[in-house]
């Protein structure tokens, strides 16, 4: 299917080359037809997928049909994004989008002074993309009027769930007018986003492109079974490969992303950090200096890096594991977008392995485990029991499904193993030890004969 056969006007179309597009994605090819013809949509899809261009074009184009009403520019569609980040992105794909429809878009978050968000929102806006927080601020000082808004998005639902929104999405969604079109769009649909999703959607028709738990098949997935303590050495002789050009590596926490940062730095590895306790500049500067190329390794944690759209990120490096299964399909997803193939590589010291075990339950596959490193961990994971792969698994993860075991685990194992073989990293210089205390002591045995052979990572 092309473009063309979507019934988007000429203005839309020429943006879309522009843009580079050839075809639809398959989330925009079923979309945009029932986004034109005004339904009110459920959308399931995994980040990557093309989601923003599903919303934008259709709505760009009933908006440009309505005209502006005599010259005033009263707010028609509003966008709820859950972080700044998300917003930001959002805004530049219907400024682009829109370039020849002459529709004003405006984008609203805290964080950073509200006078030029007011100045802007003065000027008369047809587009308005904002975070909860800042839109009920300006809401209850009245620089925002949503009484003629004709549609309603409510993007990335599930992270705003996660980040305590959902009370605000509410508030926002009794001050629009009960006649509009409201689209959902979500990775995962927990019981909650279906409850709201039943509240503000009227006779939606649903539209999903992958299960929601599923990750991206083309992404090359391993893990390297490490201390704690030594997580900071195999991070940065993984990054000895000159291939890993462009890293996206995740901590749990705001204090970790700064710590993974600065030893970093001792190293001369160019990297910054994102998380919350950035201003909106720093968060912004990171964030391009990556883009660019001029910082090779961006530390985030979960909620700032909803949102990061990046071009070829070739690895995700789960430095710490998240204890919610779910975070990892977002994460990795990050590399391998829109088709591509990319790698994740995830770090899972002892106290993370029950977290793990939930992650391979949820995407229904066991992680490739890399042997054979220079700072694998000295407490061997426990074996899997015997039985494992034939019984079937009755644990319901958090989006409410029960997962079926998947077939033959015994050779699925061996498959993994094998493959785990092609994924090691290179050799550690000489000059480098593992961080353990009680190993520095201990002389070194000789090698053996696989061990003289450098590992490779995964390419």
């Amino acid at each position: 299917m092309r473009f063309e056969d979507l019934k988007l006007n000429h203005n839309l179309l020429n943006a879309v080359r522009t843009e580079g597009y050839t075809q639809p994605t398959p989330i925009q090819e079923q979309a945009i037809p029932h986004v034109l013809a005004g339904k009110d949509l459920l959308g399931c899809a995994q980040t990557g997928t093309g989601k923003t261009a599903a919303f934008a074009l259709p709505l760009l184009q009933r908006l440009a049909a309505s005209g502006n009403g005599n010259g005033r520019r009263p707010i028609r569609t509003l966008v709820l994004a859950p972080t700044r980040e998300l917003a930001n992105q959002i805004g530049e794909s219907f400024r682009a989008y829109g370039r020849h429809t002459g529709l004003k878009v405006a984008v609203i978050y805290g964080g950073v002074g509200q006078n030029p968000q007011v100045q802007a929102l003065k000027r008369g806006v047809d587009i308005l993309v904002a975070t909860p927080g800042r839109l009920l601020d300006l809401i209850g000082q009245g620089h925002v009027h949503l009484e003629h808004a004709e549609a309603l998005v409510l993007d990335e639902a599930d992270r705003m769930l996660d980040m305590g929104f959902i009370h605000d999405v509410r508030r926002v969604v009794k001050v629009l007018p009960k006649q509009r079109q409201t689209l959902l769009f979500s990775a995962t649909m927990p019981r909650d986003i279906q409850e709201l999703a039943d509240a503000i959607l009227v006779d939606p028709v649903q539209v999903s492109v992958a299960p929601p738990t599923m990750t991206v098949e083309e992404t090359k997935q391993a893990v390297y079974f490490v201390e704690k303590s030594s997580k900071i050495e195999l991070l940065q002789h993984l990054l000895d490969d000159p291939a890993v050009t462009r890293v996206l590596v995740f901590t749990r926490t705001k204090h970790g992303a700064n710590r993974v940062v600065k030893q970093l730095s001792r190293a001369r590895v160019a990297a910054e950090p994102i998380h919350g306790n950035k201003s909106q500049t720093a968060r912004e500067r990171a964030l391009a200096n990556f883009k660019s190329g001029r910082t090779r390794v961006l530390v985030a944690t979960d909620i700032a890096a909803r949102g990061i759209d990046v071009e070829d990120i070739t690895h995700v490096i789960n430095y710490d594991l998240p204890n919610e299964p779910e975070t990892y399909v977002h994460r990795i997803g990050r590399t391998g977008r829109a088709g591509a193939s990319g790698i994740a590589l995830s770090f899972c010291s002892v106290d993370e392995r029950a977290y793990l075990k939930d992650i391979e339950r949820l995407i229904r596959q066991h992680v490739a485990v890399v042997d054979g490193h220079p700072y694998i961990s000295t407490q061997a994971p426990a074996a899997p029991a015997k039985s494992e792969g034939r019984r079937r698994q009755h644990t319901k993860p958090q989006n409410g499904k029960t997962n079926g075991n998947s077939r033959s685990s015994c050779n699925r194992n061996k498959q993994n193993r094998a493959g785990a073989q092609q994924t090691q990293g290179h050799a550690s210089s000489a000059s480098r030890q593992p961080a353990n205390r009680h190993q520095r002591s201990a002389p070194k045995p000789a090698p053996s004969s696989d061990e003289r052979r450098p590992p490779r990572l995964i390419r």
